[in-house]
């Protein structure tokens, strides 16, 4: 069993300084280190080959982020497992070894994550990913210790393993076998969301994404695009509408799009009421992005079908996490977990 730890750096000297020691002093015998460069113009590449010369890099030719650049790299590596981790991650002692463990034991498990918490605020879960991602019937995606934006800390209420919906991209432990099945990552995102897109289509393949608690990594978060950007309000936007488009069952498929236009609209008008022009301007060329590129991605869809297995229904909340935050008030997973309202 083999396992690479690969890291993806644009410009990121200052992040692979401050973390990747603690990548390298808790790192398993079992696992290789290595830096996949996306064409930095910074001196990443040139610190690397100086302070650790024994780290394998992987040059890529151009920018094509997150999804092109994990793409290209991992043509290059082999392994039994990747983990895609992000450069703004510090690592705890095990984290490596408790995932593996657990999808040693279940070859259905294509893809897991560790407990993400914030580096800067140690006692709370971390945006990206938290304890584990979820999805509600309108494709919003969400997570068990962060609901929208509201983050909660960590008293152990999330201390199981357990199947969920999608694991993050800034920690992802993933099959190599299952992650070239399904093509990896779909390079149209960009970034933002393509794991979510990955971890759909491998259950809609029939496997499994898990969560595991006994791995425990932190995040600083927002290391290329922070969260007050308009660029990465486009991206999830945008993102979202393609993530949703591809893999949707076909029952209320159409339906549930129209009610997506709706409820963008209000994000729009919910910016520009707030002051937030620009974001209100990427919402609405997120739109004008998705439709222009909808043929592409209904060809998508179509061959996503012919490949589907079944449809997954497993962690898929059954209601509208907006409205549940927004009017009914539920603010921590705690409130909707209890509701019994998960397939």
């Amino acid at each position: 069993m083999t396992v690479a730890v690969v890291i993806l750096n644009w410009n990121g000297k200052g992040f692979l300084e401050k973390f990747l020691p603690s990548v390298i002093d808790c790192n398993a015998e079992f696992a290789e280190i290595i830096v996949a460069d996306n064409a930095s113009s910074d001196d990443s590449v040139q610190f690397l080959k100086s302070k650790y010369p024994r780290i394998k890099i992987i040059q890529n030719e151009i920018n094509g982020g997150f999804a092109k650049g994990y793409n290209d790299a991992l043509k290059k590596v082999t392994a039994d497992y990747y983990v895609l981790l992000n450069s703004d991650v510090e690592v705890t002692p095990n984290w490596l070894d408790s995932v593996i463990s657990l999808m040693e034991t279940n070859k259905s498990i294509a893809a897991c994550q560790p407990k993400i918490k914030s580096y800067y605020n140690k006692h709370l879960f971390e945006y990206a990913g938290a304890a584990g991602g979820f999805i509600d019937k309108f494709g919003y995606p969400f997570c068990r210790g962060r609901i929208l934006d509201n983050l909660e800390e960590d008293n152990n209420q999330y201390n199981d393993t357990r199947e969920i919906f999608w694991a993050t991209g800034a920690c992802l432990f993933v099959r190599a076998e299952t992650f070239h099945l399904v093509n990896g990552f779909d390079e149209d995102f960009f970034a933002h969301m393509e794991e979510i897109d990955l971890c759909w289509r491998l259950k809609n393949r029939g496997y499994k994404i898990m969560y595991c608690s006994k791995s425990t990594v932190f995040h600083v978060g927002g290391g290329t695009l922070n969260k007050t950007s308009a660029h990465k309000t486009y991206l999830n936007f945008r993102n979202n509408l393609i993530l949703l488009c591809k893999n949707h069952p076909p029952h209320f498929f159409f339906a549930k799009l129209f009610v997506r236009m709706i409820l963008d609209g209000i994000a729009a008008v919910k910016f520009l009421l707030e002051g937030h022009s620009k974001h209100f301007v990427a919402v609405l060329k997120a739109h004008y992005s998705f439709y222009a590129t909808l043929g592409t991605t209904l060809k998508k869809r179509k061959q996503l079908k012919s490949e589907t297995k079944n449809y997954t229904t497993t962690a898929v909340y059954l209601h509208s996490i907006v409205a549940d935050y927004y009017i009914r008030g539920k603010k921590t997973f705690k409130d909707i977990d209890h509701s019994n309202r998960f397939m």
